[in-house]
């Protein structure tokens, strides 16, 4: 591996755990267990380790950001989550933030590239 791909892949994980977090509460809105959202989310194309994920929930439920419930009615029980009150405020905050930083950085980024094309 390259010196230039071994940054690219440090620089994506950094990248990676920092938005994971707005990718699980987007998923929240309904109850979800830990293996749908693995799911749900790698099929949107943000690929989550299950090592990541449930010490994530946990974190979330532990800030009051999560409820979770158990089923028992099933063959395998399971822990199911959900955004509570607190949690659907701090997730439409984020959200304002997020586009707040992606339309900055698109800019900064589209800025660069203009002065490097010699664009006016």
């Amino acid at each position: 591996m390259t010196e230039v791909n071994e940054h690219i892949e440090k620089l994506m994980l950094e990248l990676r755990r920092g938005t994971i977090t707005i990718g699980v509460l987007s998923q929240l809105s309904e109850p979800q267990y830990g293996y749908s959202l693995v799911k749900m989310l790698g099929d949107n194309g943000i690929q989550v380790e299950p090592g990541t994920l449930y010490p994530l929930l946990r974190r979330l439920e532990k800030q009051s950001l999560l409820v979770s419930e158990w089923d028992t009615d099933e063959a395998r029980p399971r822990k199911y989550y959900l955004l509570s009150e607190t949690g659907k405020e701090v997730y439409k905050l984020l959200c304002v933030e997020w586009g707040g930083m992606v339309k900055s950085l698109d800019h900064l980024i589209n800025q660069k590239r203009d002065d490097e094309n010699g664009d006016d």
